[in-house]
């Protein structure tokens, strides 16, 4: 497989490079943290543009130590007062479990994978619940950034705040 037709999307797109100096910081002071998912545009979703944000994405959108750390230099360093942490509705992350997850891996690979935690969990919102108190509880953000728990539908596009 070729990278071919990327880089000739990239060399388009490089030609009218509106972005040309700008600086990283989050201009609307927000973090999203939200499933990988390719159903979730997150900056549209809330209704941001390009610098106004920063996005942190992860299987299921759960809150792992790499996205604590984002977290933390997001607000520390990227003017980010505002954190969203967004799973979202139809979600493999919710729907299956970690022992599921590991079955279809190790069909499709040959191999045992048993030793990777992927973060399946079939009470979604308590893992949003707990996701966002682990964030709003961490030292080095608390008393910093709001903190809020929504759950995005993939059918609507509406995000509904239940933390």
């Amino acid at each position: 497989m070729s990278f071919d037709d990327l880089l000739a999307a990239n060399r388009e797109y490089a030609t009218e490079f509106p972005h040309h100096g700008f600086d990283g910081i989050a201009r609307k002071g927000v973090l999203m943290i939200t499933c990988m998912d390719s159903r979730i545009d997150p900056l549209d979703v809330i209704g941001l543009g390009h610098g106004d944000a920063k996005i942190l994405r992860s299987p299921g959108g759960t809150v792992s130590d790499t996205m604590l750390k984002g977290a933390v230099m997001s607000v520390h360093l990227l003017n980010v007062d505002r954190i969203l942490v967004v799973p979202h509705t139809k979600c493999a992350m919710a729907s299956s479990s970690e022992q599921d997850i590991h079955q279809l891996i190790a069909e499709r690979s040959g191999m045992d994978v048993s030793w990777l935690t992927f973060g399946a969990s079939s009470d979604q919102i308590e893992r949003l619940k707990a996701d966002v108190a682990k964030i709003r509880s961490h030292p080095l953000v608390k008393d910093r950034a709001e903190v809020g728990g929504f759950l995005y539908d993939v059918d609507t596009g509406l995000l509904d705040q239940l933390a």
